[in-house]
């Protein structure tokens, strides 16, 4: 399981879309090898044909699809962007962080999202993921309480 490595974090990515932001979390885990590009589609369909609903706090995105569309690890990503992007929820966007999950079975989808709930729920951790350009403090900080 591979949960924010260093070389799963982006930051500062400029998109002009919320189908690019998907992109560029998807490149990510493409690029470690734990998804198949199919899985980066597969995210952008469910996203056009579902909305929004992976927005799930104020300006933070978990797009994700299903196991057999390609994932052959679990893993997290993230991607923060330079300019939030709009992604068309009613109360958390803009979105300015994108972090692209993918797991290989249901019981992996939910220990990723919890994970990244305990990181999510803390003000001050989510205020260094926001703000940090130090991809070490960002780390440290992901790593508190994990």
């Amino acid at each position: 399981m591979r949960f924010l490595d260093n070389d799963l974090i982006q930051l500062n990515v400029n998109v002009n879309s919320a189908e690019e932001a998907i992109t560029e979390a998807g490149n990510i885990l493409l690029k470690e090898g734990v998804i198949e590009s199919t899985y980066i589609e597969a995210m952008i369909q469910a996203y056009k044909k579902n909305g929004p609903y992976f927005v799930l706090a104020p300006h933070i995105a978990i797009p994700h699809a299903r196991p057999e569309d390609g994932v052959n690890e679990a893993s997290v990503s993230l991607v923060r962007l330079e300019q939030p992007i709009e992604f068309g929820h009613d109360s958390n966007d803009p979105v300015q962080m994108v972090f692209g999950l993918g797991a290989s079975s249901n019981e992996e989808h939910l220990t990723l999202l919890r994970k990244l709930t305990t990181l999510l729920n803390d003000p001050e951790r989510v205020d260094v993921l926001k703000n940090s350009k130090d991809i070490n403090e960002i780390k440290k900080t992901i790593e508190m309480g994990m």
